[in-house]
């Protein structure tokens, strides 16, 4: 037997609890997790259809200063955003409407057409240097039902069609400076996603 406290195993139990490995069940006992919470995983957009038949239109790119955004981008009430909405179709069916606030110093004003912005991750990439896949984000997906109504009737759908909205914000990694905060409507039935369990040594 091993040479410890009642209150060792306790405490080792609670953490092996917080950290996932175990289960407790009252009136059970304590059980192996399946899973471990917070485990890694790699998460995919599975797309359903041919990526090279896609189109990016830029409808309009204006500049703003509406309090709720700029509370968002981290910016002061005197400061301005860029609001970049674009739509994204396969086989002539708009299928993504992505609407992007990007901090006024991010923006090239003097943009000779709205295409230019066609692809924020490479204006970034091209203009200042930043990668945007590489910087801390955060991303939150939910099913919209009913669809709102102007993002229904630029993907031309009616209200009742269920649609999923990503929220997103990309964050400089070594600032913590908000680089652009998205939000998205995608057609549900466009929608497929994959997780898979990171290897050990991944």
């Amino acid at each position: 037997m091993y040479d410890v406290s009642s209150i060792t195993v306790v405490r080792a139990l609670n953490d092996l609890a917080k950290d996932g490995y175990i289960v407790r069940k009252q009136g059970k006992g304590t059980f192996v997790s399946r899973a471990r919470k917070h485990k890694l995983v790699e998460f995919s957009d599975v797309e359903i259809f041919e990526t090279k038949d896609d189109k990016v239109t830029v409808l309009s790119i204006e500049r703003g200063n509406k309090l709720s955004y700029l509370e968002k981008l981290g910016l002061r009430g005197d400061q301005f955003y860029y609001k970049i909405e674009r739509v994204r179709e396969t086989g002539g069916v708009v299928y993504i409407y992505h609407t992007s606030y990007i901090p006024e110093q991010y923006i090239n004003a003097n943009y000779p057409i709205l295409e230019y912005y066609s692809s924020i991750y490479n204006r970034f990439k091209l203009d200042y240097h930043i990668h945007m896949n590489d910087e801390h984000f955060e991303e939150i997906n939910e099913i919209a039902f009913p669809t709102p109504e102007h993002a229904a009737s630029i993907l031309g759908v009616d209200e009742q069609f269920p649609t999923v909205l990503q929220t997103k914000t990309t964050k400089l990694e070594s600032t913590g400076q908000v680089l652009a905060y998205s939000e998205t409507y995608k057609r549900a039935d466009y929608y497929k996603i994959k997780f898979t369990s990171c290897d050990r040594n991944h």
